[in-house]
């Protein structure tokens, strides 16, 4: 059997998908959390200089979504045939497309910009999607089982970890107001391995 080492910083941020996958596969492994002080001296020996990475019986690798892929298809997370792999790799690209302004506007140091920031995402970017990936939840069984198939993947896995972040910004609330997402995101926390995972994490802001 494989064994893995995830490094990353002690935050969720972009190692807690990988960590989600984990979890809901029941799958060992060992959770490394470096200081910044730690990650100056480990940077220069990463592939591209960044973190998440992931050691695979000693050969890294890293890019978070590629490091969750593999593992979700390894795992039996990552939809039972060709058409949905498809569907669930659609969903993970639209979540980096809002990942993007909502890390923009959580982490922007100028006042001004990082208001006019908010304003957009709370009032045009967030609403356009979360329209949007509702209407594609509820196309598989009404909304009230997963974005694909009759299981659960990693595309679940990843609206958890995407709502994190959302909630960083004060927006949950417009989650709230997708009756369907909202009760997705209750339901995957609810997965006995899921509701395990978070609450033995480690607690952190992000």
């Amino acid at each position: 059997m494989s064994s893995y080492k995830l490094t990353y910083f002690n935050l969720r941020g972009r190692a807690e998908l990988i960590r989600l996958v984990f979890a809901a596969a029941d799958v060992a492994y060992e959770d490394v959390r470096l200081t910044r002080e730690e990650w100056a001296a480990v940077k220069p020996n990463t592939p591209f200089g960044q973190i998440p990475t992931l050691e695979i019986d000693g050969k890294t690798f890293c890019q978070s979504n590629a490091i969750a892929r593999y593992l979700a298809r390894k795992f039996k997370l990552a939809g039972k045939t060709d058409l949905e792999e498809l569907q669930v790799d659609m969903i993970i690209d639209c979540f980096e497309d809002i990942a993007k302004p909502v890390l923009a506007a959580r982490f922007e140091p100028d006042e001004t910009r990082k208001a006019t920031l908010q304003k957009k995402l709370s009032e045009e970017q967030l609403p356009t999607f979360l329209d949007n990936l509702e209407k594609i939840l509820k196309s598989n069984n009404g909304g009230d089982g997963f974005f694909v198939g009759n299981e659960l993947t990693w595309a679940d896995l990843a609206f958890l970890a995407v709502y994190g972040w959302i909630k960083l910004t004060g927006n949950e609330s417009l989650i709230d107001k997708h009756s369907k997402l909202k009760a997705l995101k209750d339901r995957v926390e609810a997965v006995p391995k899921i509701a395990a995972w978070i609450a033995k994490r480690p607690v952190t802001d992000f």
